[in-house]
């Protein structure tokens, strides 16, 4: 996996932007509140790696992540800046490396990884975690 490392100066700067609290994900959990789950969010569900998944019901043991889709390099919609093209692919490759690494590391951890793209109907997201979550119901109701 490629290491990327920011200046003292851009981490500054994006240490500005929230990490939670999104638009996207703000709908998948009113979503998911009006059919009555609870979860925690932004919640690290790994002691060996620093992820933190967006929505956790750790009974079931399913993390949700809700990608935005410049960040996690969508295929249907990030496109490059013009300026330093090179160096954003790189950084957004990373992203998508470091992403998959932490979904390997929590799928060996027991956990059930769900990803929802920011551009996806909430109404479908929603039905995909709860398919989840079913799944883990059945098993232990």
């Amino acid at each position: 996996m490629q290491h990327w490392e920011a200046t003292d100066a851009r981490r500054r700067h994006m240490a500005r932007f929230g990490r939670r609290d999104t638009a996207p994900e703000l709908a998948l959990r009113r979503e998911l509140h009006a059919r009555g789950r609870r979860f925690f969010v932004d919640r690290r569900v790994s002691t060996t790696t620093r992820c933190r998944a967006d929505l956790v019901f750790p009974r079931a043991r399913v993390a949700v992540f809700v990608d935005g889709c410049f960040w996690h390099f969508c295929e249907e919609h990030t496109h490059l800046p013009k300026a330093n093209a090179a160096l954003w692919r790189a950084k957004l490759l990373a992203n998508r490396q470091r992403d998959a690494h932490h979904d390997a590391v929590l799928r060996g951890e027991g956990w059930k990884v769900v990803r929802v793209w920011e551009h996806e109907d909430v109404h479908d997201a929603a039905d995909r975690v709860e398919h989840e979550l079913d799944r883990w119901w059945a098993i232990v109701g």
